[in-house]
């Protein structure tokens, strides 16, 4: 993996270049309610207000930061209601850890000093320290506790298509918890309470793929300085560097992180669907079933003939994509739909209590959870010998744990989870999936329907088999006519 290189100290010039933060201010009298929940897009929107989504992907997202003071009081008084302070006290009444929930640290001469106690935390203690010792209270997952999160949380999870998780910071007024450090995820940092001192520096690796501390000799000039206040947002991409400290002559400061996509690239999705396609492509191409030559794995290195063979076997390959081949994407949604929050449902606990009843022919349909399930074609999970079939798979994410929302589980724990999240058809009804997808409202007659509703109900597909039919469709009133979904419909 390649070094990161010191950098010469940067021009005028240079700076004012890099100095690209834009700065949106919005007038104090702007009313109405702070996030606009009624879609996942919706609330991005209002999120990142007054700044569009389209410009914010095309100026923004993977290329610099944004900075956006409200300085509005509703935005601030909600924003502090996501998290604040005192709401420890009542957390900590749960099993709450050292280490796996709660982290206690403070930068001291460049460098991070971890400050945990051993086993369960106590919030007087907690306390009594962070007056005491000036340390940082890095908060894992507030999600799982605070409902209001769960919710933004949910639905950014349904706009991105990437996990999402947070982190809550609590630091002392004149400390810093962390040294100047880059992330692998992309980020959005909203002020909840008291004030933060933030220092941007230009990134020395672009897009990090993974968390790094640089030292303060190496990363020059800020090209960013700015101080948080509560109702201001901040976004910048994975692998700014960046520190932040809090103010001496204030109060403590308290900011949530939100972050994305750390993992989510093209690279990884190549990593992903070019064993299948490898896999398919096999089974037609009696060249790639040749053996290697003799003693190619001891050879140091690869001859010019073997490197030309490799390379029209890819362009094969690419050939087979630019002609329609379809790719499988098996690991990465899996990862996704496995791990992510299930939907918020308010004051309901249970988000599949509804019995439902099979649909008649004349009713209409429309998909429940349609941004929490996925249809993906596997090899049949049932049998292990060689002559397994290609099976359609319908995984959701409506019994997931909240409460383990990003915060990891044994290997043996996420296999039993999962294969009890979905329903298994033989590979007969994949166009009858897929167009049930693509549909918004249809009629229980349409593209037999009505039978399959029956064998959902009656439940094909054996272990995989863990929902009944009314928990992915409900019968819609009315008359409205049957169209086909717009690409951007959200359920």
């Amino acid at each position: 993996m390649p070094k990161n290189v010191g950098r010469r100290p940067e021009s005028e010039s240079e700076r004012e270049d890099a100095d690209t933060c834009k700065r949106v201010k919005l007038d104090p009298d702007v009313s109405g309610p702070v996030f606009d929940f009624k879609s996942p897009a919706t609330l991005f929107e209002s999120l990142i207000s007054p700044i569009g989504s389209k410009e914010f992907f095309g100026e923004y997202w993977e290329q610099k930061p944004l900075l956006v003071q409200k300085n509005n009081p509703s935005v601030a008084t909600y924003y502090q209601s996501l998290f604040k302070f005192d709401d420890l006290k009542e957390i900590c009444r749960n099993d709450v850890f050292y280490g796996r929930d709660v982290n206690f640290c403070r930068c001291i001469s460049g460098k991070k000093k971890v400050l945990n106690k051993d086993g369960k935390v106590n919030y007087m203690q907690l306390k009594k320290d962070f007056e005491q010792k000036k340390a940082t209270i890095q908060f894992h997952q507030p999600q799982r506790f605070k409902d209001e999160l769960w919710k933004i949380q949910e639905k950014l999870e349904c706009f991105f298509g990437s996990l999402v998780g947070s982190n809550v910071y609590i630091t002392p007024e004149g400390s810093q918890g962390l040294p100047p450090h880059y992330d692998d995820v992309e980020v959005f940092i909203l002020q909840l309470e008291g004030e933060k001192h933030w220092r941007l520096y230009k990134p020395t690796k672009p897009l990090a793929r993974e968390y790094s501390t640089e030292p303060e000799d190496r990363i020059g000039s800020p090209t960013h300085e700015f101080t948080l206040k509560p109702g201001d947002l901040l976004y910048f991409p994975r692998g700014t560097i960046h520190q932040a400290d809090t103010p001496t002559g204030g109060s403590h400061s308290t900011h949530i992180t939100i972050s994305t996509y750390q993992n989510n690239t093209w690279g990884d999705y190549l990593l992903d669907v070019i064993p299948w396609l490898v896999y398919d492509t096999m089974k037609e191409d009696i060249e790639l079933s040749r053996g290697l030559p003799r003693q190619y794995l001891m050879q140091m290195s690869s001859s010019a003939d073997s490197a030309r063979k490799l390379s029209g076997f890819l362009r094969g390959l690419a050939d087979q994509l630019e002609n329609g081949k379809e790719t499988r994407s098996s690991e990465m949604r899996k990862d996704f739909i496995l791990n992510r929050l299930p939907p918020y449902m308010g004051n309901t606990s249970d988000c599949l209590t509804q019995a439902g009843k099979l649909p008649k022919l004349s009713d209409q349909i429309k998909l429940r959870f349609k941004d929490h399930t996925m249809i993906l074609v596997e090899l049949d999970q049932e049998r292990t010998d060689e002559s397994r079939d290609m099976m359609v798979y319908v995984y959701h994410s409506l019994k997931n744990s909240r409460e383990n929302h990003m915060m990891g589980a044994e290997d043996n724990e996420e296999e039993e989870s999962f294969r009890a999240h979905g329903l298994r058809f033989s590979w007969s009804h994949l166009e009858a999936l897929k167009q049930l997808w693509t549909v918004h409202l249809f009629l229980a007659t349409n593209f037999g329907a009505h039978g399959f509703c029956k064998r959902l109900r009656m439940g094909e597909g054996g272990r995989m088999q863990a929902l009944r039919s009314s928990d992915f469709f409900q019968l819609w009133p009315g008359k409205e006519k049957v169209r086909t979904a717009d690409a951007g419909d959200q359920s």
